[in-house]
């Protein structure tokens, strides 16, 4: 039995990261895989870590390699998913994370159609301008890109299966950890995991 491949999306400032960091805290049976970039490391970015950074020459070579199972530019910086790094996992039985943009959401889905992917919204424009603004990590014109491309990253949330509204945290987490439930309480899922149990209650007297 593969393991399932999760897929969240969102645009900058809905607090993906933050709700990804704490399903993973309360969910060990899930990995987190970790992307290449070719954006430069923050500083309190680790490499391996938050991200694989490598410039963009090493990357588009990984590209003609097929390295990757999805990649995509955001931002003037690409990015990019090891098919090397997943696919064994999944193929262990492991759940895999991605935190990708919908582009390559778009790219897995085609590859992996059972993966379950999920869109984080923010509550409002206001919102989200607001949380931008206090990460002070951003130039207010980074600010503003953001801002704007926020619009188009929006309007492919109807591509994905779920939506969750990062409004109050606990309940935006609360939400997130019940679509990992569900899909582990699938009929294929259940019955790998409990397969001698059928046969036991199937037995003839």
């Amino acid at each position: 039995m593969s393991g399932t491949l999760y897929i969240v999306a969102a645009p900058s400032g809905a607090g993906k990261s933050s709700l990804v960091n704490a399903l993973l805290e309360r969910e060990p049976g899930i990995s987190l895989s970790i992307s290449h970039t070719t954006r430069a490391p923050r500083p309190h970015d680790h490499d391996g870590e938050h991200y694989h950074f490598v410039n963009r020459g090493v990357f588009e070579r990984m590209v003609a390699d097929g390295h990757f199972l999805e990649h995509a530019e955001v931002f003037g910086n690409l990015y990019g998913t090891s098919r090397a790094v997943v696919e064994p996992l999944l193929a262990q039985g492991r759940d895999v994370l991605l935190e990708i943009d919908w582009q390559g959401a778009r790219q897995v889905r085609a590859s992996h159609p059972g993966c379950v992917s999920v869109f984080i919204l923010p509550p409002s424009r206001a919102e989200l301008e607001r949380r931008l603004r206090t990460r002070a990590s951003d130039s207010a014109a980074t600010i503003a890109r953001r801002l704007a491309d926020s619009r188009g990253e929006v309007a492919h949330a109807d591509e994905f299966d779920y939506v969750v509204v990062n409004d109050d945290f606990a309940t935006a987490l609360a939400e997130l950890r019940a679509i990992v439930t569900c899909q582990r309480l699938r009929r294929a899922p259940q019955l790998a995991r409990h397969r001698a149990l059928l046969p036991d209650l199937l037995k003839a007297e």
